[in-house]
């Protein structure tokens, strides 16, 4: 299972452990999505990074794939590989031993969020616009 998978399986046991069991083979089904998310982050990834402008270094070309590459994975991760925030459940409240995996997964949730809700405007505006 690559990155992706994994990322996904771990962000619906902890946030959507109800919605998790009613998945059958969750590895299976977790490894296809991984594959389905790599390979809509290489797509995205050139359709954001565009065509190569005139002049442009072999620096310059390496930060601008790279910054398609992240922004291309931040999407994915909104739209495929996290529950739909109707399905989460909020966290318990933990002790203070928290985890440190714990800690990043709500820091990747809060930043999921905050991406949906701003992809949400830019696609009014661009709605709007039309």
């Amino acid at each position: 299972m690559n990155t992706y998978g994994k990322f996904a399986q771990e962000a619906w046991k902890t946030t959507a452990p109800a919605e998790y069991a009613l998945i059958p083979d969750p590895d299976q089904w977790f490894e296809r999505l991984g594959e389905e998310a790599a390979q809509r982050v290489g797509e995205l990834m050139m359709e954001l990074a565009g065509p190569d402008p005139v002049g442009e270094s072999y620096l310059e070309k390496v930060g601008r794939l790279n910054a398609s590459k992240m922004q291309a994975e931040e999407i994915v991760r909104a739209e495929m590989l996290t529950p739909d925030p109707s399905v989460q459940e909020e966290p318990e409240e933990e002790d203070e031993e928290d985890s440190g995996v714990a800690r990043r997964l709500r820091i990747v949730q809060q930043l999921n969020r905050e991406d949906r809700e701003y992809w949400e405007e830019v696609d009014r505006l661009d709605a709007e616009q039309a």
